[in-house]
């Protein structure tokens, strides 16, 4: 985890601990991360430590990351705006029709009317 320049484990261990650092190893399969503009990294079989120093939770991600771009072809039958495309990601309208229960099109649509904020979509549609 920490080089520590030569420190014996446990010694690092045990200073850790005097900090109120506690380390602990997440057994993940996989990790996304989405960037801004849409791309994300797709970490397969991930390394993942989550630190928790005083209440303050950090996670670290060690591993190769795959990039998906925002531009991938969606799968056959997935909903489209008349323009040809849509800019709400399926995960997206999927989150929403999970949580609200609504059909697919009205998902997207709280999803746009809300400028992609998912919470305020779900919410005007609770």
């Amino acid at each position: 985890m920490f080089g520590g320049g030569g420190m014996n484990p446990k010694k690092m261990e045990q200073m850790m601990e005097q900090m109120g650092i506690d380390m602990d190893e997440l057994d993940a399969t996989e990790v996304m991360i989405t960037l801004a503009d849409g791309t994300q990294l797709v970490f397969g079989d991930p390394e993942v430590t989550k630190m928790d120093a005083r209440g303050e939770e950090t996670y670290q991600v060690v591993g190769d990351a795959e990039t998906v771009t925002a531009e991938e072809p969606k799968p056959e039958g997935a909903d489209t705006e008349s323009s040809g495309e849509s800019s709400i990601p399926d995960a997206d309208v999927e989150i929403v029709v999970q949580r609200t229960g609504v059909p697919e099109a009205e998902a997207r649509e709280a999803i746009e009317a809300a400028d992609g904020d998912l919470a305020a979509a779900i919410d005007s549609l609770e």
